[in-house]
C-alpha cells in the first residue's frame, strides 16, 4: 500500500507577538517586546505552505489556538467579564498576559510525536501530544492540541490518540522537534530516532549548563512504548549539551532527516559515531546518506543564527529531494557557500528552496518548526478531514481570511485590548467553518 508524508503546518495566530518567553531560544530573547506584524507573519507561513504544495508535496493546515487564553486566566483565579479580566491582568500581571497571548502553537513540530502505521506492531497511526511542560505558555497548548488532532484524524480504526505524558520534569516532552523517522520509502517499516537532552534519573551524565534540556530520555522512551515500536526499529540519542547551550533548544535546530537522508551538524549528538552506526545497522538493507557539516564549515553559532538545519527536507515527485531553507541561510555567506558545495558533492538533495519566514524566525522558529509531519497510507488519507488539505482554493480563502481579520502591528500593550480578543475569536470562528472542524474552541462552547 502506497504512503505519503504530509506536512501539517500551524497557521500563525492573530496574537503573534514577541514575548521572549522561552529561555534558550536566542532569537526570541533578542527580539523581546519589539512590535510584531501578525498579518505578515500569517501570510509568510501560508506562502511557505503554498511553496511546499507547489513542489508536489502534500500539504495541510492546523488551526491556531485561541489567544488570549482567557479560560486559562479564569482557571488561575481571575474573575469578571472577559474584558475585565484582560484589563486586570494587563495591569497586575502583564507577563502572565503575554504568556497567555502567545501564538506559539504555530510551531506545529512541537504539537505531538506521530508514529506511522508501518512501524507500529498494531498497524495504526499513533499520536502523542507533547506536554511542553518546560514553558508555561506552551504547556497550556496541550488540551487544545488534543481536540484539534482528534477533529482532523477522527475515529479509532486507523488512528490512536494517546494522552500527553505527566507534566513533570521527569517526562518533559517537546514532540516531533526531537524525533526523526528514517526509511527506504514511506510505506515500508522505518527506524525512528528519539533525541533527548538529558537522562532525568542519571545525574552523572553530561548535560547542558547554560540552558535547560527540554526533552528527557524517559519521555522519549515512554512515547516509543505508546506507539508500539519494536526495539529493533528505535534508536535513542542524546543531543550534544554544547548544542543546547548554543541555542539549539530542539534537535531540529541541528539535524533534519527524510527517508534515507540525514543532514546533521557535527555537534548534533553527544555520540555521533554510535548514532550513525546504530542507524545503519537497524536500517538493514537501506543505504543511509549521512550528510554532515563540520564546525569548520558551519559553527554552532552560525547554525543557530541561520537555522540551516531547521529546514524542511522533502521528497519531490521525481524521487529527488529539496531542502527548504529560511532566507537567513542565504544571507549568511559561509552557510550559503556550504550549501552550494553540499549540493555539488552529494546525489540525493537536488535543489535548495529559499523561504521568507522572518516573522517566525524573529521568535526562533524556522520552516521545520512550523510543520508536523504525518506519514499516511492512501486508506488513512481517506479518513482524514479533507477540508484541511491545501489547494489553490483553500490558499485563496485563507489569504483573504488573514487579510480580513489580522492586524499589521501588535505591541505588548495591545494584548490587554478587549477588541483584540473579539477580533481573534471572530477569526477563529470563521476558520473552523472554512476547515470544517466543528466547535473546537472554548468560546464556541465545546465544553473544555
Amino acid at each position: 500500500m502506497s504512503a505519503r508524508e504530509v506536512n501539517f503546518d500551524g497557521l500563525v495566530g492573530p496574537t503573534h507577538n514577541y514575548g521572549g518567553l522561552a529561555l534558550g531560544n536566542v532569537a526570541s530573547e533578542k527580539n523581546v517586546h519589539s512590535p510584531s506584524n501578525p498579518k505578515v507573519a500569517a501570510k509568510q507561513g501560508l506562502q511557505k505552505m503554498k511553496a511546499i504544495h507547489d513542489l508536489g508535496v502534500p500539504q495541510a493546515v492546523l488551526p491556531p489556538q485561541e489567544r488570549p487564553a482567557v479560560g486559562v486566566l479564569r482557571d488561575l483565579g481571575f474573575e469578571g467579564s472577559d474584558s475585565e479580566i484582560l484589563r486586570r491582568v494587563g495591569t497586575e500581571a502583564p507577563d502572565l498576559l503575554v504568556s497567555c497571548s502567545s501564538a506559539s502553537s504555530m510551531w506545529a513540530a512541537n504539537a505531538a510525536t506521530v508514529g506511522p502505521s508501518a512501524d507500529s506492531t498494531d498497524g495504526k497511526v499513533h499520536f502523542t501530544p507533547a506536554n511542553l511542560r518546560t514553558n508555561f505558555h506552551r504547556a497550556i497548548e496541550t488540551t487544545s492540541t488534543v481536540r484539534i488532532l482528534r477533529a482532523i484524524f477522527p475515529g479509532q480504526e486507523r488512528f490512536v490518540h494517546h494522552d500527553a505524558l505527566p507534566a513533570v520534569g521527569l517526562f518533559s516532552d517537546e514532540g516531533a522537534a526531537n524525533h526523526t523517522r528514517l526509511c527506504e520509502s514511506y510505506d515500508e517499516p522505518g527506524v525512528q530516532l528519539f533525541v533527548y537532552g538529558v537522562r532525568a534519573f542519571d545525574h552523572s551524565a553530561p548535560r547542558p549548563v547554560r540552558y535547560p534540556a527540554r526533552q528527557t530520555f524517559e519521555a522519549s522512551s515512554a512515547v516509543s512504548r505508546f506507539h508500539r515500536l519494536p526495539p529493533s526499529r528505535v534508536v535513542f540519542a542524546q543531543q550534544h549539551p554544547s548544542a543546547i547551550d548554543a541555542g539549539a533548544f530542539h534537535n531540529d535546530v541541528v539535524a533534519v532527516g527524510n527517508q534515507n537522508v540525514f543532514f546533521v551538524h557535527e555537534r548534533a549528538f553527544l555520540e555521533p559515531e554510535r548514532v550513525e552506526r546504530e542507524l545503519r545497522a537497524k536500517l538493514e538493507g537501506t543505504r543511509l546518506h549521512w550528510i554532515e557539516a563540520t564546525r569548520k564549515e558551519v559553527t554552532l553559532e552560525e547554525a543557530v543564527a541561520s537555522y540551516l538545519f531547521n529546514s524542511q527536507l522533502v521528497t519531490l515527485p521525481s524521487g529527488k529531494m529539496a531542502l527548504v531553507v529560511p532566507l537567513e541561510s542565504q544571507q549568511s555567506l559561509r552557510v550559503w557557500t556550504f550549501l552550494q558545495q553540499m549540493l555539488a558533492e552529494q546525489e540525493m538533495i537536488d535543489r535548495v528552496e529559499v523561504i521568507d519566514v522572518r516573522q517566525s524566525m524573529k521568535n526562533g522558529g524556522g520552516p521545520a518548526c512550523l510543520r508536523l509531519r504525518v506519514v499516511l497510507t492512501d486508506t488513512e488519507l481517506a479518513r482524514v478531514n479533507s477540508s484541511v488539505f491545501l489547494d489553490d482554493r483553500l490558499f485563496q480563502a485563507l489569504d483573504a481570511w488573514i487579510e480580513t481579520h489580522y492586524r499589521d502591528r501588535l505591541t505588548p500593550d495591545d494584548l490587554a485590548d478587549p477588541k483584540l480578543l473579539d477580533e481573534s475569536r471572530a477569526a477563529l470562528d470563521e476558520l473552523t467553518q472554512v476547515l470544517n472542524l466543528g466547535s473546537i474552541y472554548r468560546f464556541q462552547g465545546e465544553g473544555a
